[in-house]
């Protein structure tokens, strides 16, 4: 059974996730403006680590607004699930969409380049050159 609190306390509960949620929001937007500053194009590890950090603050933010204001931490298991399920199939739908982009990508630049190739141009080409060659040879 869930505890029921009285309406101070949910009013201060409410007020202590709002806070949380804006530190975590003021610690990304700050690693964001480190990884944009001049300084730190040098220093890529310095840019993988923000990232990262930026990717676990926010995976933090969606699963404490799930977990808190939808309420799925006070719900039975199986209605949690056919929300979690879900959405870790969207997410795996795009780390497979951004890895086919990425083959097409690739694709891309191989078609553009067999594209630039120049053909050789006038009679140079073909097998008619090459016969009549054969037969001035002999």
């Amino acid at each position: 059974m869930a505890q029921h609190l009285s309406y101070e306390e949910s009013k201060s509960a409410v007020w202590k996730g709002l806070g949380l949620l804006a530190a975590v929001t003021v610690a990304e937007v700050l690693l964001s403006l480190l990884k944009a500053a001049e300084f730190a194009e040098s220093i890529r590890p310095l840019i993988y680590v923000a990232s990262l950090a930026i990717i676990g603050l926010s995976v933090y933010k969606a699963y404490f607004i799930i977990y808190e204001f939808m309420h799925m931490g006070y719900e039975v298991k199986g209605l949690a699930m056919t929300v979690l399920l879900p959405t870790m199939l969207l997410i795996w739908a795009l780390i497979a969409f951004f890895n086919e982009g990425d083959a097409w990508r690739e694709k891309r630049e191989k078609v553009l380049y067999k594209n630039s190739l120049q053909v050789p141009q006038g009679g140079d080409v073909g097998l008619a050159h090459d016969v009549l060659r054969l037969e001035l040879d002999c």
